[in-house]
C-alpha cells in the first residue's frame, strides 16, 4: 500500500466513533462493542469449535482472525477485539496449561510458596507468544479501515490468581492468603507479571492493535485497601509504560467499591459492569470515558425488555461525549446471535445525529 493510502487508513481509523469515545471526544453514534462478542453465541464458531479444540483456536492464527472479523461482520459492531485468552502468556513464565473439554483452564503447576516465584522463567513473550501477534497482523489486514481492533491481557492480579489458585476459584482463598502471608514474594511475583504484560502489549500495538483492554476479572474480591497495597502500583506501572501509544481501557467485575483506585492506575477509559449506576458513576468518577454497562442476561429477556434497558443506558449517558456501549461482562454463551445484533443496531438507532 502506498504511503498516502497508510496516512488515509490511519486517519479513518483515527476518526472512527470507538476511538472517538476513547478519546472523551464527540462521536456522530455511541460506539458499541461487546465483550466476548466473538465466541459460542455465533453459528460460524460453534461450527469451528466442532472441528477444532479451543487452544487450537487461539493458537492457529489464520483461525483466530478469522473469528475477530467473523464477529463484526455478522454483528456490526464499530470495533474488533481479537480473539485470544490471557492465560497463555503464563507459559512465558514456566507454567502448564490445559483447557480440558468442557472444563475451565487448568495450571497443573501452581505457585504455592516463594520459592516457586524465585523458579519461574524470564518470559520472552514475542517469541512464546507469535502466535497472538500474527493473528493480529491478519485480522487488521481483513478488516475495514474504519474498524479498529483491540488487543488485551490479563492484568497481574488476575493472572497471579490463576497462577495461585489452578484455575478458577469462588473465594480465592489461596491468593489472598499467599498475597498477605508472604507479601515480599506476592511483590516479586507481581512485578515479574507487570513485566511480561507489558512486553506483551507493546508487541500488540506493534502488530497493529489500535487499543488495548487490560482485564482484571477477578480483582473484585479485594477490599480498596488491599487493591491500593498489593495491587495498584504494579498495574500503574503497566499504564505508564504504555501512555501515550493507544488508548487504554482497564475493566474488572464486582468492583463498584475499587473504581476509583483503577481510575487512578491510568487508563483512558474505566470499564462499569452492570452493579454500579452508569450515570452516577461516571459523574461520581470524574473519568474522561467510560464503557458498559448492560447486565448479559438481559440479552436473553426479549427484544422489548433488552431495548428498555439498553435505554436506560443511554440516557443515564445522556450523550455526553465518552459513552461506549458494551455489556457489564462478556456475552453469555447462550445468547442468541439475532439479540446481539439487535442491540448493536438499537444502540446505533437511538443515538445517531
Amino acid at each position: 500500500m502506498p504511503a498516502t493510502d497508510d496516512r488515509a487508513a490511519a486517519s479513518t481509523l483515527q476518526s472512527a466513533p470507538f476511538l472517538r469515545a476513547c478519546r472523551g471526544e464527540t462521536a456522530p453514534i455511541t460506539p458499541v462493542w461487546l465483550m466476548r462478542q466473538a465466541g459460542r453465541s455465533q453459528a460460524s464458531y460453534r461450527r469451528l469449535r466442532e472441528q477444532y479444540a479451543f487452544s487450537e483456536l487461539i493458537r492457529t492464527p489464520e483461525l483466530a482472525a478469522q473469528i475477530t472479523v467473523d464477529a463484526v461482520q455478522e454483528l456490526g459492531v464499530d470495533a474488533a477485539i481479537q480473539f485470544a485468552d490471557i492465560l497463555p502468556l503464563l507459559q512465558s513464565l514456566g507454567f502448564e496449561l490445559e483447557y480440558p473439554p468442557d472444563a475451565g483452564p487448568l495450571i497443573h503447576n501452581p505457585l504455592r510458596t516463594g520459592r516457586d516465584v524465585d523458579a519461574l522463567s524470564e518470559a520472552n513473550v514475542r517469541e512464546t507468544q507469535g502466535f497472538v501477534f500474527e493473528a493480529i497482523r491478519l485480522a487488521r489486514a481483513a478488516l475495514p479501515n474504519h474498524v479498529p481492533l483491540i488487543g488485551f491481557s490479563g492484568a497481574p492480579f488476575t493472572l497471579a490468581a490463576y497462577a495461585i489458585e489452578g484455575g478458577a476459584s469462588k473465594n480465592f482463598a489461596r491468593v489472598k492468603a499467599f498475597m498477605l502471608g508472604d507479601p515480599g514474594a506476592w511483590s516479586a511475583l507481581l512485578e515479574r507479571l507487570s513485566r511480561a504484560v507489558t512486553e506483551y502489549l507493546h508487541a500488540q500495538i506493534d502488530a497493529g492493535v489500535q487499543v488495548l483492554q487490560l482485564f482484571d476479572t477477578w480483582v473484585g474480591c479485594l477490599s480498596p485497601a488491599d487493591y491500593r497495597r498489593f495491587v495498584l502500583p504494579a498495574t500503574q506501572r503497566i499504564f505508564a509504560a504504555l501512555r501515550g501509544r493507544v488508548p487504554l481501557i482497564y475493566f474488572g467485575v464486582g468492583t463498584a467499591t475499587l473504581l476509583p483506585d483503577m481510575l487512578a492506575a491510568g487508563p483512558d477509559v474505566i470499564g462499569l459492569d452492570w452493579r454500579v449506576p452508569l450515570g452516577e458513576t461516571w459523574t461520581r468518577l470524574g473519568a474522561t470515558a467510560v464503557q458498559g454497562n448492560l447486565d448479559p442476561c438481559v440479552l436473553l429477556a426479549g427484544r422489548e425488555t433488552m431495548r428498555e434497558r439498553a435505554r436506560e443506558i443511554l440516557d443515564a449517558a445522556a450523550g455526553r461525549p465518552g459513552h461506549i456501549f458494551n455489556l457489564g461482562h462478556g456475552v453469555l454463551p447462550q445468547t442468541p446471535a439475532d439479540s446481539v445484533r439487535a442491540l448493536v443496531d438499537f444502540v446505533h438507532e437511538a443515538t445517531q445525529a
